[in-house]
């Protein structure tokens, strides 16, 4: 039987945890070369991923690529540095309402098959799903660990289960400006998540479904088989 691959992101999307995160992946680049780090406007960046973002900033200060071994020591402090803020300050870490029980119960549905594509490494967003017990073990779960574009994340995503199992839609499910735009252009449908409610900011890009949380889960089940690729925005 064909099914419906869900792709969640995680930031903001299954776990807010975006101005922490953010937060802390600038004071690592600061402790680690000793410069402010530019800006956590991600969308002042190329591509929003960190492989994209950190080879970026490396090589506006030193004029040079950033090597696999920086960007592994990166990591490492970064991770180190969640994970401290993950014991000392919890209340960062929140699951968006609804999230861990949507995906065990779209993991238990025959019809659908979930995936996880998400522009962050896979050690440090690991450390947000683990937070608030989303499970990931029967998951195929796709970071930005040698990926610099969003369109190559989710494409893994979906090859990979497509190996396995017979795909006859895909629903990406984001919180940002990137997600739609990165959806707009792979033709696929996509939903809206706005916790705090301001759909405006994806509604202006072209996003027609959207949803506050996952709280009422047969409705994000309609939005699921409802949902089309954003709309083109002429601006």
């Amino acid at each position: 039987m064909s099914k419906t691959l869900v792709i969640f992101d995680i930031d903001g999307t299954l776990v807010f945890s975006n101005k922490i995160d953010s937060l802390c992946f600038a004071e690592t680049y600061k402790r680690i070369y000793g410069r402010p780090f530019p800006t956590i406007d991600w969308t002042s960046y190329p591509h929003v991923t960190d492989n994209t973002i950190f080879k970026s900033v490396i090589h506006s200060h030193f004029d040079r690529d950033a090597t696999d071994d920086e960007i592994e020591t990166f990591q490492y402090h970064f991770v180190s540095m969640l994970e401290e803020k993950r014991r000392t300050e919890p209340h960062e870490f929140q699951e968006v309402p609804g999230a861990r029980k949507a995906v065990e119960r779209l993991l238990t549905d025959d019809r659908y098959v979930v995936g996880i594509g998400t522009g962050g490494w896979y050690k440090p967003a690991m450390v947000k799903l683990r937070h608030v017990n989303i499970p990931t073990d029967s998951i195929v779960l796709v970071g930005a660990d040698g990926h610099e574009k969003r369109e190559g994340i989710i494409g893994q995503v979906v090859e990979t289960v497509s190996k396995e199992t017979s795909i006859a839609r895909t629903v990406y499910v984001g919180d940002a400006i990137w997600d739609v735009n990165t959806t707009r252009r792979m033709g696929m449908n996509f939903i809206g998540i706005r916790r705090n409610g301001d759909f405006h900011v994806l509604q202006s890009e072209g996003t027609e479904t959207l949803l506050r949380d996952y709280t009422d889960f047969d409705f994000f089940l309609s939005a699921i088989e409802n949902a089309k690729p954003p709309k083109t925005i002429t601006k």
